[in-house]
């Protein structure tokens, strides 16, 4: 009996909690602000609070005095992305080009819904693992002439690639993010006596940091109104 009891699983309060738990509690203090359920301030406080839980049973605190927090949850459908984009421009966002030269789309940049990528004896560098993704799917169009293009990702978002190599190489590391509302990166192209590779760097994840920069500068806001 005392071994059954070391061996139970944790209590799901107890659990420790992930960015989707966090994010499904400001989901659903954003709604009781827009509905009038909570004040400013209330919201402000409990987003805070919420960025600092460390369990699942420390974020339902938030939210037990709320409606939501007594409706039935159901279990998400975890299906898998599709093979191909849809919806998308026809045009690019954002275009990088390196003839016999280097291009760097690296750091805090807002990742467009399309990037194309153009290496001609050069070098093309796409690294998003610090990107704000404004979109949930993102194309990169890449073609490589005696050069390389390189992109990195974050290690949990989707990543699917379709293209070939002639006389060089087309390499893309497959990656299925658990959570179904993660980003979706495309890489497509073609590498000619060239290279084109998808990756992700291990140790970076998709932090959406708005939510956090939004409490604080409205708690700011409230305190500066309230003198």
């Amino acid at each position: 009996m005392d071994l059954e009891k070391q061996t139970a699983p944790a209590a799901a309060t107890e659990l420790r909690a992930s960015d989707a738990d966090r994010d499904r509690i400001a989901d659903i203090l954003r709604e009781a602000l827009a509905e009038g359920r909570l004040t400013a301030d209330e919201h402000s406080e409990r987003v805070e609070g919420v960025l600092n839980a460390k369990t699942v049973g420390e974020l339902e605190v938030f939210i037990q005095d709320l409606p939501a927090a007594h409706t039935r949850r159901t279990t998400p459908s975890y299906a898998s992305a599709p093979s191909r984009p849809t919806g998308l421009p026809a045009e690019p966002d954002d275009t990088a080009v390196a003839i016999f030269s280097s291009a760097v789309r690296k750091g805090r940049w807002r990742a467009g819904r399309r990037i194309h990528a153009y290496a001609i004896f050069g070098s093309v560098e796409i690294d998003l693992s610090e990107a704000l993704f404004e979109y949930q799917q993102v194309v990169i169009k890449a073609f490589a002439v005696f050069g390389s293009v390189e992109v990195r990702v974050p290690e949990n978002v989707t990543l699917r690639g379709a293209g070939g190599g002639v006389l060089g190489s087309f390499e893309v590391d497959t990656l299925d993010a658990e959570d179904p509302a993660a980003p979706v990166v495309y890489l497509d192209g073609w590498a000619v006596l060239g290279s084109v590779e998808g990756r992700p760097r291990r140790g970076k994840l998709v932090a959406d940091i708005l939510d956090r920069v939004h409490a604080k500068v409205e708690k700011g806001l409230r305190k500066h109104l309230d003198r």
